[in-house]
């Protein structure tokens, strides 16, 4: 069943004050100020990650009032998609004269999020970016810092967790134990051309956030870096295809332990079967199995079979028992981000952290830093990670 965003509210569809989202669309409408949002991007590097210049479309109290990117192709074009009037080839140019509310920082490529975020914080405004927040968890601290000494609202673009449908598993899984006990989480990365250390980072990190979601802060890490069966060498660090910084390793095995001796585990594995379609995570426990494969609309299913084996039983896999409806838009690349972008200025008013805020950006990097660290020192590390900066270029 389909229903369109405006009769999704008004049904008054919510979802429990447990630090999940109320509903797709949180903060109100009929606000007296209006913000004026910024959009920085780079076409050509990074460009605007999934679409991040189109994330304020659905809000009437937002508006876009420049957009910088060096590129003057990409400039204009995106600028004309999203109907902004002003447009600069030099971000700190854009930032000095607009003196925004809000920045988007859009870009895919995080050699540069350090430098974006530090110079937005620098003229007071909040706003959201793309994932990864850094190459580092370093940087991530610098920039957490940043935010954190000038009260500044900040949100990261992990919109799978804030859909729907995630935040109703999360409720029945966790709030009403639909699966029982939770036993063990495993979650896998694309495994396309990027399989192993890049997918760990461009996608793993979604998983990452995840598991972070439903099962709280983890405890310490255990991983084997792999290239080509053997373990993984200083010589096989690589700058990632995309400037993300450096990655090592066509298979990634990592292990993670949470509270109550919940085990998660994540897997990045190239292999000449390519994309099989596992990118996601299943969430097992001692009556059955759920499901979530991020896609556009992420797919959350579940098994009701405490054996995990649907053989033999005439078992099968069924949608989540009182999933909300598919939402319609008339800007559907801007409601993938609708949750985040509405919490972010609910938080802006109430003077609290966004429920997807930069603090889950670096948590969720340092999780996957950590898988390097104990590649490399062959040991267990615990969270938080005492070495901060990147263990691949400290590599000895």
């Amino acid at each position: 069943m389909k229903t369109t965003r405006r009769e999704f509210l008004a049904a008054g569809a919510v979802f429990p004050a447990t630090g999940l989202f109320e509903s797709p669309t949180l903060a109100p409408r009929l606000q007296s100020q209006k913000y004026r949002a910024c959009i920085i991007g780079a076409t050509g590097q990074g460009d605007y990650g999934h679409n991040l210049h189109t994330v304020f479309g659905l809000r009437s109290d937002v508006d876009m009032v420049a957009l910088a990117d060096p590129d003057e192709g990409g400039r204009r074009s995106h600028a004309a998609e999203i109907g902004v009037a002003r447009t600069y080839a030099d971000y700190h140019e854009m930032l000095t004269k607009e003196r925004p509310d809000l920045v988007v920082i859009a870009p895919r490529y995080t050699v540069r999020h350090r430098e974006y975020l530090l110079a937005a914080a620098e003229t007071g405004a909040h706003g959201l970016m793309e994932k990864p927040i850094a190459d580092n968890v370093s940087d991530g601290d610098d920039m957490v810092k940043a935010i954190t000494g000038r009260n500044l609202k900040w949100a990261v673009a992990y919109n799978f967790r804030a859909m729907p449908s995630v935040q109703h598993a999360r409720r029945l899984i966790i709030d009403e134990g639909l699966i029982g006990q939770i036993l063990e989480v495993r979650g896998r990365g694309k495994e396309d051309r990027r399989a192993g250390g890049e997918d760990m980072l461009v996608l793993g990190i979604h998983i990452t956030d995840l598991m972070r979601f439903f099962l709280g802060e983890p405890l310490w890490c255990e991983a084997d870096v792999t290239v080509d069966g053997r373990p993984a060498r200083r010589a096989d660090v690589h700058e990632a295809t995309e400037s993300l910084g450096p990655v090592a390793g066509d298979s990634i095995q990592a292990t993670y332990a949470f509270k109550n001796g919940v085990k998660g585990y994540f897997a990045s594995t190239r292999s000449g079967d390519g994309n099989g379609g596992r990118w996601g995570l299943d969430i097992f426990g001692s009556r059955g199995i759920v499901a979530i494969r991020p896609d556009a609309r992420p797919i959350t299913s579940l098994l009701r079979e405490p054996s995990w084996a649907p053989f033999g039983r005439n078992r099968n896999w069924e949608p989540l028992p009182g999933a909300p409806a598919e939402v319609e838009s008339p800007n559907p690349r801007a409601a993938r981000y609708a949750p985040i972008v509405d919490d972010l200025l609910l938080a802006m008013k109430e003077n609290r952290e966004p429920k997807v805020n930069l603090r889950d950006g670096l948590l969720s990097l340092e999780m996957l830093q950590a898988v390097y660290e104990s590649h490399i020192r062959e040991a267990r590390v615990t969270f938080p990670l005492k070495n901060r900066a990147h263990p691949l270029k400290k590599w000895d």
